[in-house]
């Protein structure tokens, strides 16, 4: 399953240009946070070694964000790589990691979900250093950021912390669907785990149980081991 195949879904970001670092936001990119356009701290770099086009950024704040603005989903079922590259250029050295805002149906942010990664030191100026999560709606060996099903889209980015001073380059973010890692068309099955059930005894996993059913489509519904509370 490839939902940017099957279903021509968008998930990766537009690429960083002159004309959409508007929408590239220094909040937690809801509409009306403040963006990157005409911020004299950041500039669009259109030919860099490494990167190509790219955007450069002075850290001036103790957690700079960077949040793309557009709505990326978060599908029932469906895995999503988030990766980018960055490389420090000057001055102090940050750390840096992928962050996202998290939001549901009615546009309001769900808490308690894991939306920040692992920090990463960047130690040498011009070292290029690949950040990588995986987030789904599913309890799988692998997934960095388990949602559940509240969250139906995320705003994904970068987080800088530490020192302030540095200039880094960020590369254009890449998200893509990788459900195929954990979930195989040529089974004749659907976990419920993919689309939020915990099977923990006290979840109302009922929805979980009816959106695989609605997206097993004649595929059996496996429930693994647990005790699973249906309301």
């Amino acid at each position: 399953m490839n939902k940017a195949i099957t279903e021509g879904i968008v998930f990766t970001p537009q690429a960083f240009s002159a004309d959409t670092l508007g929408q590239w936001s220094r909040g937690d990119g809801t509409p009306g946070t403040d963006t990157y356009a005409s911020l004299p701290t950041a500039a669009f770099v259109p030919a860099d070694q490494d990167f190509g086009g790219c955007l450069e950024i002075q850290k001036t704040t103790t957690t700079q964000t960077l949040r793309y603005m557009g709505q990326t989903p978060v599908l029932s079922g469906t895995y999503l790589r988030v990766r980018a590259r960055v490389k420090a250029v000057a001055g102090a050295l940050p750390s840096v990691r992928i962050a996202a805002f998290a939001g549901d149906s009615s546009e309001d942010e769900v808490t308690g979900v894991t939306n920040t990664g692992t920090e990463v030191a960047l130690t040498t100026y011009g070292e290029v250093v690949e950040l990588s999560v995986i987030v789904g709606t599913g309890e799988r060996n692998g997934v960095d950021w388990v949602w559940g099903s509240a969250p139906v889209y995320g705003h994904f980015g970068l987080d800088l912390t530490g020192l302030n001073g540095g200039i880094v380059r960020v590369d254009d973010f890449e998200i893509e669907d990788v459900t195929s890692v954990f979930l195989r068309e040529m089974l004749n099955w659907v976990d419920v785990r993919d689309f939020g059930a915990k099977g923990d005894g006290v979840t109302d996993d009922s929805a979980a149980f009816e959106a695989a059913d609605s997206a097993a489509d004649g595929r059996r519904v496996l429930v693994s081991a647990g005790e699973y509370f249906l309301g």
